[in-house]
């Protein structure tokens, strides 16, 4: 069984997420979608509304699993006995984060990062930024798939 694991924070998740977790999908038997739990940071959605989400824009991808962790992506790999962290790279500035990440994850456990180029769609795309142009009323339909659109525009409606 090949196992993978996409990791991120996914507040919310975006078309740019989904098109990496779907294509890890297709290389994968087996693809964990890791929910970082960040206590020091507020997010706008809490961990189970982000899982919620997850599956919901996932339920397609039969071999998708979505979890949250907390602590080092190593030992959530460890735990589940996956080899490999599947991540999106947007930009040049994207690559000297994660490779550092990367060798620092291979130092510990032996786990290896595959980098695989963000489609050019969404090479510009982040949930910060699709948060930020949501909340002064731009349109971000053509950046999240409909169900966190409404997700999203309900929350802000509440704040």
């Amino acid at each position: 069984m090949r196992r993978a694991v996409c990791p991120g924070s996914f507040d919310p998740i975006t078309n740019g997420h989904l098109d990496i977790i779907a294509r890890a999908s297709r290389l994968y038997d087996e693809v964990y979608v890791a929910v970082m739990i960040n206590k020091s940071k507020k997010g706008l959605f809490e961990i189970d509304e982000r899982i919620d989400l997850i599956r919901q824009v996932t339920s397609e991808y039969a071999n998708v699993r979505v979890e949250a962790f907390h602590g080092l992506l190593v030992d959530f790999c460890k735990e589940r006995d996956i080899p490999a962290i599947v991540k999106g790279l947007r930009a040049v500035s994207d690559f000297d984060y994660e490779l550092q990440m990367a060798q620092m994850n291979n130092g510990l456990t032996g786990v290896e990062t595959l980098f695989v180029p963000t489609n050019p769609t969404y090479s510009f795309l982040s949930s910060s930024l699709v948060k930020e142009v949501a909340a002064w009323g731009g349109d971000v339909s053509h950046l999240v798939p409909p169900e966190v659109l409404d997700a999203l525009t309900g929350r802000l409606r509440q704040d």
